[in-house]
């Protein structure tokens, strides 16, 4: 693993205090590059604030708050993503987790239409996400969740998918936008402001399966949502290095947030995903105040505990 590179002292202090919003990490049903335990204590080493962890099929909030009591110092914070494995579009299963301290809730991820029907293809030599082979082997089992749907016909939002809003709003809790569409991002971030959610994250805009263009995402931003950049998409391949600061820059620092959505054993330490990114975005001539911005800033907004807003 000695292959990826090493963070400069400079990138680290840059996102000193920062939270990564998008972890994969073990306990989980496919392969992982290290356990919670263990990364709470690394990232206390490099003085990073906290992160998330983030499943495809299980709740972590349960998970995150036994990390937090053994290992005091590092805000590891728990979510839920609406895949089968969660009952799909389950309200109760959002209340369920809210009241177990969640801070994010995703929608459908690899359940959802979006996702399911996607022939887009990642760019040459590009990583697979992992988990398109536990798919693969629990479709070969005739283990097939229905589709997670958040859009009726008409294009209006599903009335279930308002009560998950409803439940997000009145926990305070995040809304990431998991693999839909542009199409239904936008409806649910519209529908997420009308049902009174109050943070909203647009999950990995250059993302293979979505590739949401400049103008949607500007719409998106002056909706209020912030864009998550995640370092694994260019890292791996889906996306170019200059597509994605490009996006940044037409869309604006301010309305981004960083993540590094690692944890994969072939990618780096996860650790180090946040400071790799700002050592990339300083080479590409963004500032340290914007780094800053998205690194820092804008993920503490996220990471708040609801009462300290």
């Amino acid at each position: 693993m000695s292959e990826h590179p090493v963070p400069s002292a400079t990138a680290r202090e840059l996102v000193a205090g920062g939270y990564d919003t998008h972890v994969h990490i073990a306990p989980d049903v496919m392969e992982r590059r290290i356990d919670d335990l263990s990364l709470a204590r690394r990232f206390a080493a490099v003085g990073l604030a906290g992160f998330v962890i983030k499943s495809h099929y299980l709740t972590t909030a349960e998970r995150a708050s036994v990390v937090r009591a053994a290992v005091p110092g590092t805000d590891v914070l728990g979510a839920i993503t609406l895949n089968g494995s969660m009952g799909g579009m389950n309200p109760a299963a959002v209340e369920i987790a809210g009241r177990l301290g969640a801070r994010i809730v995703w929608m459908p991820t690899v359940d959802s239409r979006n996702q399911r029907s996607s022939t887009a293809s990642d760019l040459p030599g590009s990583k697979p996400a992992m988990w398109g082979a536990l798919q693969a082997d629990l479709h070969a089992q005739g283990i097939v969740p229905d589709v997670v749907e958040v859009l009726a016909d008409t294009g209006e939002v599903l009335e279930q998918v308002r009560k998950v809003l409803r439940v997000i709003a009145r926990h305070d809790m995040v809304l990431a936008t998991g693999h839909l569409s542009a199409p239904e991002i936008l409806a649910v971030v519209r529908a997420s402001k009308e049902e009174g959610v109050r943070r909203v994250v647009v999950t990995h805009p250059e993302f293979t399966s979505q590739r949401l263009t400049v103008p949607q995402q500007q719409e998106l931003a002056a909706e209020g949502a912030l864009l998550e950049r995640c370092f694994t998409t260019p890292y791996t391949g889906k996306v170019s290095w200059e597509d994605l600061f490009a996006n940044i820059r037409a869309v604006g620092p301010e309305h981004s947030v960083l993540s590094s959505d690692l944890g994969q054993p072939f990618n780096p330490p996860v650790e180090d995903g946040l400071a790799l990114f700002a050592a990339r975005l300083l080479a590409a001539g963004f500032t340290e105040d914007e780094i800053r911005t998205m690194a820092v800033e804008n993920s503490r907004r996220l990471a708040a505990d609801p009462k300290s807003l």
